[in-house]
């Protein structure tokens, strides 16, 4: 299916669809088409989706396509080049919580600031910058007659490479560039199996923050039954690894294509479990949506500033050209508490199960209706760049200079003049919010919006942690970036600034000395 030659070779990845025939809508398009580059996706199911969706592919060295997709992060320089029309599904700044140093060291900061609310990392340490702390601590627990285990990683390693587990933290040497981790040695079982999850985040802009969940993932579970980590039993990989790409290769990993066996199943099939078991599936999924917006909460100063790097003079709340699927590896322990274990900014959407290939479709999917791509979004994009093209030829728009040695009465409309602009421009941000959430709310599928949250009270705890996360990124940079959060503006509904425009109006009034009006209802 793959026409022409592309820089990606496509692998086996799809054994599962090679034996079902593929039935595909095509949605005949009046007005154009939407255009789609997949030349950067080793993964078949990313074109069957495209298809589905009825986007047109177009040759691999097309630039200008309305959608491109890439299983590899993508250059600052390619999303500075991106029209405004054009999505790309990678933002820059999100390798802040997706190789395993950064994210540790950025959660570090955050948990000296807010200890209560980053509760579910592991403790971690990063060699070599940390490695006299880590002695310490392992020095104090032989003084208390304790042992803990360790599980060390590379630092910027990946499916389970290089892994392994430790009980003698002495051994450990200063050099290597790695993260050292307490291993969780209470686990929730399955079966006497330990497992994590794979849960797939959407977030569709940074500016602001949007975030969806999607009700669905998988279970992936270890090969051989858990028994808590002891001498005997550090290297048995198989136990204490959940990672699909170790545990495939074990002789007992079971490909069972019915939801309720083999050892890899679903989340809905894990949510059905719980109940079942009269265990409460809301907290559940309440408390994976809490990680995942902490966590990128983290991650935005980063990713906003960054973005904002890549696209200057776009204006906040204008439509986002990145968008971007992130896989969440959560281990739950025996109290059903989630732990974060990693992200993955390019989560594989290999289909060799057909478990694989019915949540990963659904993943993407969703996804692309919810990005609500039009046809239109190229022609009025074109319009835009020519209106605002004239606009500067002829200095419409502009705001009138404030002569030196102007009055009194001057300076005041000046004043007002200004703060009415201002007031008009969030307006029509506002509003354009609004038609967005609209659709969003239309077109949801199985995802569910987790920031912002429709309750009141969460939305203020997280916007005082992102308060948070911004004072520490900000500290002594992006002073543009500074004023902007504390824009009394930012958090304004629509009635409010029309209460304020009415209000600009009515001064304005004064200073003209017409008769003022009595202010109206909202």
């Amino acid at each position: 299916d793959n026409h022409g030659t592309g820089p990606v070779t496509l692998s086996s990845e799809l054994s599962y669809q090679s034996t079902i025939k593929r039935k595909v809508r095509k949605k005949k398009k009046k007005n154009g088409v939407i255009t789609a580059n997949v030349a950067g996706t080793k993964y078949e199911i990313v074109r069957v989706v495209i298809q589905e969706m009825g986007f047109v592919k177009t040759r691999d060295e097309d630039e200008t396509a309305n959608l491109i997709w890439s299983d590899s992060a993508v250059q600052q320089e390619k999303i500075a080049e991106l029209r405004n029309y054009q999505r790309i599904n990678h933002f820059p700044g999100m390798g802040e919580i997706c190789r395993k140093d950064f994210l540790a060291r950025n959660m570090t900061k955050m948990i000296k600031s807010q200890p209560q609310e980053y509760t579910f990392i592991p403790r971690t340490w990063i060699f070599p910058a940390e490695y006299t702390q880590f002695q310490n601590y392992v020095k104090e627990l032989k003084k208390k007659r304790r042992q803990k285990t360790f599980i060390v990683k590379p630092a910027n390693g990946a499916m389970g490479h290089g892994i392994s587990l430790i009980r003698n933290g002495e051994k450990l040497q200063a050099q290597d560039h790695l993260i050292v981790q307490e291993y969780l040695d209470k686990p929730f079982l399955m079966e006497g199996y330990k497992f994590d999850l794979r849960v797939y985040i959407l977030v569709t802009s940074c500016d602001p923050l949007k975030v969806f969940l999607y009700h669905d993932g998988l279970v992936r579970m270890g090969t051989e039954k858990y028994h808590p980590p002891s001498d005997s039993n550090l290297s048995q990989l198989y136990m204490h690894l959940t990672n699909y790409s170790v545990n495939k290769h074990n002789e007992h990993f079971e490909r069972d294509e019915t939801e309720d066996k083999g050892s890899k199943r679903s989340i809905k099939w894990f949510t059905e479990f719980l109940e079942t078991n009269n265990l409460d599936v809301s907290k559940f999924w309440s408390d994976i949506s809490e990680l995942v917006v902490k966590t990128l909460i983290v991650a935005e100063p980063h990713v906003l500033h960054a973005y904002r790097m890549c696209r200057p003079g776009q204006a906040p709340g204008s439509d986002s050209v990145c968008f971007e699927v992130l896989g969440f590896d959560i281990l739950l322990d025996r109290k059903l508490k989630p732990w974060l274990l990693e992200i993955n900014r390019a989560p594989s959407f290999g289909t060799d199960q057909k478990i694989d290939y019915d949540v990963k479709k659904g993943v993407l999917l969703n996804a692309l209706k919810l990005l609500n791509i039009r046809t239109s979004d190229k022609r009025r994009n074109l319009a835009q760049q020519k209106a605002e093209a004239q606009k500067r030829l002829y200095g419409q728009g502009a705001m009138k200079k404030l002569l030196p040695g102007s009055s009194d009465w001057e300076k005041q409309r000046h004043t007002l003049e200004r703060r009415r602009e201002e007031l008009k421009e969030r307006l029509a941000q506002v509003r354009k919010q609004i038609s967005k959430e609209e659709h969003e709310n239309r077109h949801m599928g199985n995802y569910r919006r987790i920031y912002p949250p429709d309750d009141k009270t969460l939305l203020e705890k997280y916007d005082s942690l992102l308060a948070t996360a911004f004072q520490t990124f900000l500290a002594g940079r992006a002073a543009s970036l500074q004023r902007e959060m504390n824009n009394p503006l930012k958090g304004m509904k629509e009635e409010d600034i029309l209460d304020l425009l009415e209000q600009c109006e009515i001064d304005d009034e004064k200073l003209m000395g017409k008769c003022t009006r009595q202010r109206g209802l909202k």
